[in-house]
């Protein structure tokens, strides 16, 4: 499978774009434990033509994590194909469009998904940034806006022809934002159409290795995208690597790996953006993280992890639990 001239082994992994997860610290440990191509935050295109520091600081790069794409989100074709172009000047391998963010500020102004109602201007908005980019430039949306609008089968031929060169479907409506499941039977037509030359990658629901496998031999996909299953567990990417690979699971290990993962993920984070921040962007990965879910009487030490606001505290309270807790 090939993005531009970027190629790809068989079952290729993805790490989806997220607001507040897929920073820089973030991407570097996920493509160290095996995927093949992350996403940054997404930014506002308005945001990099005001070249406002917390957008353009989205778009640092370490070359350890290519190929990266960088994705960027608005509602009218000129700021985007503005941004996309300062967007190049970060030497992404990719620029990627959202055109899926569900979130009521984004798509009710007419931006993300809210673009599904307006298929001419996403479409006017592809054709601009194609033309204005050397770099590859995909797409990423959802079925449609809601349950009587799921038009992607006919908009994926459509974003094609605009010179988009890959296609990401993430598996539910607008309107369903993250309720439901998510429903790939929709993404699998896609990928089945005769006149789809693009690489089909499906997104939704990912968060085990034997539904990977499933998308996969099932959907037909290029490529899946893993978002949410990743969040505190970066480490998905080498169980599903060794899922594929062998027809089995991967044995787990102790608990203090998967914990030491995790401090290294806070002090990448403490080096990027200080001691303040780096903690305060840490936080929803040490909320969300597996490793911490079915132990017992748990809350309060959670709780003060979440309150921590030093790495000495912060740390202090992570290097108890396992002794507190009589983990292996």
């Amino acid at each position: 499978m090939k993005i531009g001239n970027i190629e790809f082994s068989k079952y290729p992994l993805f790490l989806a774009p997220m607001e507040d997860v897929t920073d820089i610290s973030f991407r570097t440990l996920c493509k160290e434990f095996g995927a093949d191509m992350v996403y940054s935050e997404f930014i506002s295109a308005d945001a990099l033509i005001r070249n406002i520091e917390n957008s353009t600081r989205k778009m640092n790069i370490d070359n350890k994590e290519r190929p990266v794409a960088i994705q960027i989100y608005g509602r009218e074709p000129e700021p985007i194909r503005d941004a996309a172009i300062i967007a190049e000047e970060a030497n992404p391998d990719i620029i990627d469009l959202n055109f899926g963010c569900p979130v009521k500020k984004v798509a009710e102004k007419g931006g993300g998904a809210g673009l599904l109602r307006d298929i001419p201007k996403m479409l006017e908005i592809i054709t601009a940034v194609v033309k204005a980019v050397k770099k590859p430039v995909t797409v990423k949306t959802r079925l449609g806006w809601d349950n009587e609008n799921k038009i992607i089968t006919t908009l994926a031929e459509q974003i094609q022809d605009c010179g988009a060169q890959a296609l990401a479907i993430h598996g539910r409506t607008r309107a369903q934002m993250y309720t439901g499941e998510a429903d790939w039977t929709l993404i699998g037509e896609v990928k089945n159409n005769p006149r789809i030359k693009i690489p089909i990658i499906g997104n939704g629901d990912v968060t085990t290795p034997e539904r990977t496998k499933e998308c996969f031999d099932k959907y037909g996909v290029d490529a899946v995208m893993i978002g949410r299953g990743t969040i505190g567990r970066p480490w998905i990417f080498e169980e599903i690597k060794y899922y594929l690979k062998n027809g089995k699971l991967q044995e787990k290990r102790k608990f203090e790996y998967y914990l030491n993962i995790l401090k290294d993920y806070i002090n990448r984070n403490i080096d990027w953006i200080g001691e303040t921040k780096g903690i305060l962007h840490s936080r929803r990965h040490i909320a969300a993280s597996p490793i911490f879910k079915n132990i017992d009487n748990f809350k309060q030490t959670k709780i003060n992890m979440l309150r921590a606001d030093t790495k000495e505290e912060l740390f202090e309270i992570i290097n108890s639990i396992q002794s507190k807790f009589n983990l292996e």
